[in-house]
């Protein structure tokens, strides 16, 4: 029989018990762990879920890696063609942690309808393009059909279509430079085939789908020869080492550049994400960790006499410091209890529901996202015990101090 936690259990069903000061302390301590862990897992879900979103948003429309000519490097356009070959795409495959790649092609130019222009920027793909990556994003229509002649179907975001006045199945003119020496504008007209939102503005506002061909046709461009390739990983956190690989493995001529570099400012912004929910892991688990010293300070002054008494039935230190730590732990179990039922509430919550708006200018997401895996739940869970369990055991030495002749001398 564990005779400490007889002891801790028999306090707390005490009735006296409920009524003293130390209970109403007890239970302020109980509602700061409550509030410190739920709001490390909404702080944390929150976080997880928003870089997580950005991350997959970026790189759905750009890939992991890309692969161009360094003359392209600073440029979001194709300025220079390479051959797309047999033994580059064989290199590129021979890479375990590759998952698939395609070739593109970026022009920029302009569309037009009626009185209403826009710049954009023609990305033009290959037919085994993997258009299923963009069916969350698609919000009308198909996905451009690329399979025989050459397509002049595009694929344009909701910005585009509501600033133009466009919809599925209307025809737009577009312009683009000539690159012949007479000049003059390259008119093409397309068909709009889909709609798209990603909610990411620098995207929406520019981007839309295209043939390649049609920009191997603009360019004068022979029918192997492309702006670049697309990699998409299977181990993103791989993604350095599978880039240095392939920059070995590919003509000296090409570059092989991962998401990270190629937009720094987006990716540094979400790593201060894990910095801000590592400052609030350390402020609620203090504020917890503080209460619930006090609180168990507060039940050992006020359980002085039941000390005294205990030591004086010859209990050791020991055994009487395991009975204050098992009611902390009771305490701090009802305070984990509840803020986890708060912080997974919250969770599957705004996963079904997305009650929380954000501003995409900003966020670049319309609802705040969410992400936490139930081995993370459990770690918190048992970091927070471990960490409040050991810096608990620092009050708990005022039990050497107390003297069983002061504490029971009669009043």
């Amino acid at each position: 029989m564990n005779l400490a936690l007889f002891f801790a259990g028999k306090m707390q069903g005490h009735k006296q018990y409920k009524n003293t000061v130390s209970a109403r302390i007890i239970n302020i301590a109980t509602l700061a762990v409550c509030l410190g862990i739920s709001a490390i897992l909404i702080a944390m879900s929150t976080s997880k879920g928003l870089q997580k979103e950005i991350q997959n948003k970026t790189s759905v429309f750009n890939g992991h890696i890309l692969i161009t000519l360094f003359e392209n490097n600073e440029s979001q356009v194709s300025v220079l063609p390479f051959k797309d070959t047999d033994s580059v795409r064989q290199k590129i495959g021979e890479n375990k942690n590759i998952k698939r790649f395609h070739s593109i092609a970026l022009k920029p130019g302009m569309l037009k309808n009626k009185s209403h222009f826009e710049g954009v920027v023609f990305k033009g793909v290959s037919s085994n393009f993997d258009w299923s990556s963009l069916d969350t994003f698609l919000t009308e229509g198909r996905f451009p059909d690329l399979s025989n002649r050459i397509s002049k179907e595009i694929l344009i975001s909701e910005t585009l279509a509501r600033q133009l006045d466009l919809k599925v199945g209307d025809q737009t003119d577009s312009f683009f430079q000539n690159l012949s020496i007479n000049g003059l504008p390259k008119k093409r007209r397309f068909t709009i085939s889909g709609i798209y939102f990603s909610g990411f503005p620098d995207i929406d506002q520019t981007l839309l789908f295209g043939d390649l061909r049609q920009i191997q046709k603009l360019n004068l461009w022979e029918e192997n020869m492309i702006g670049g390739y697309e990699l998409f990983v299977k181990n993103f956190s791989l993604i350095q080492n599978t880039t240095d690989n392939i920059y070995n493995d590919i003509p000296s001529e090409l570059n092989s550049i991962p998401i990270f570099d190629r937009f720094p400012s987006i990716f540094q912004w979400i790593s201060l994400f894990d910095f801000n929910v590592l400052i609030i892991l350390i402020v609620m688990i203090l504020v917890g960790v503080t209460n619930m010293a006090t609180a168990l300070l507060v039940l050992i002054l006020e359980r002085s006499r039941m000390v005294g008494l205990l030591k004086a039935v010859g209990a050791r230190n020991k055994l009487i410091q395991k009975i204050f730590l098992y009611n902390g732990a009771v305490i701090m179990s009802k305070g984990l209890l509840f803020g986890n039922l708060i912080g997974l509430g919250f969770y599957f919550s705004q996963s079904f529901f997305g009650w929380i708006q954000l501003d995409p200018s900003t966020y670049f997401v319309s609802k705040a996202p969410v992400l936490i895996s139930g081995l993370e739940v459990l770690f918190i869970n048992l970091f927070f015990l471990f960490i409040s369990s050991l810096l608990l055991w620092i009050p708990s030495k005022i039990i050497l101090r107390i003297s069983p002749s002061k504490v029971l001398r009669f009043r």
